[in-house]
């Protein structure tokens, strides 16, 4: 497979006579500039991203088995949004703005994946973006119960069994049909 390292160098710049944002993505197979994407000074990207992310991002809290753990979880929450690499400008600007985050492909279903890992970015940067800027579906509910399993990790709370539990039952109905394991039987 070839190298998609030249994603990962950051082809952010400004554009001192405009005032605005101008992004330039190469497509992993093409040598050229594949688009540039504008953001105008006039544009409210706050409420902009909330809405593409009602659409394509995902808020989720990954659960594994590890007997290493104190309590033999491993409970890890991630955002992410995803997008083709024709139309990648937008996970660029979205990490622009978060300050935060990665972008990589995502061979599963061939895009590129912006996301954010971090318990303390996503605490201190997610988080506060959706609770100003609420999305519109359903997938609000997913972000206010990943809000709160975010908030709980940060204080502890899933070092101890109690809590533990009550986290994994919240995080089996964020993404629903995505687990591999039943966690009412923990």
């Amino acid at each position: 497979m070839g190298s998609l390292r030249h994603l990962a160098d950051d082809p952010v710049t400004t554009d001192p006579t405009m005032g605005e944002i101008a992004t330039s993505i190469r497509h992993p197979m093409d040598k050229s500039t594949a688009a540039i994407t504008r953001r105008p000074r006039g544009c409210d990207f706050a409420q902009y991203l909330s809405g593409y992310v009602d659409g394509e991002g995902c808020f989720t809290v990954s659960v594994s088995k590890r007997i290493k753990m104190r309590t033999g979880w491993e409970i890890r929450p991630s955002f992410s949004v995803s997008q083709n690499f024709d139309r990648a400008q937008v996970l660029y600007l979205i990490r622009e703005y978060f300050e935060c985050g990665t972008i990589r492909p995502d061979r599963s279903d061939k895009t590129l994946k912006y996301e954010v890992r971090s318990l303390q970015e996503l605490v201190t940067k997610i988080i506060p973006h959706f609770e100003r800027y609420p999305m519109l579906s359903e997938k609000q509910a997913s972000f206010l119960a990943f809000r709160e399993i975010c908030f709980e990790m940060t204080s502890g709370r899933h070092l101890s069994p109690n809590s533990l539990n009550s986290i994994l039952i919240r995080a089996e109905k964020i993404n629903q049909g995505k687990r591999k394991h039943n966690f009412e039987k923990i």
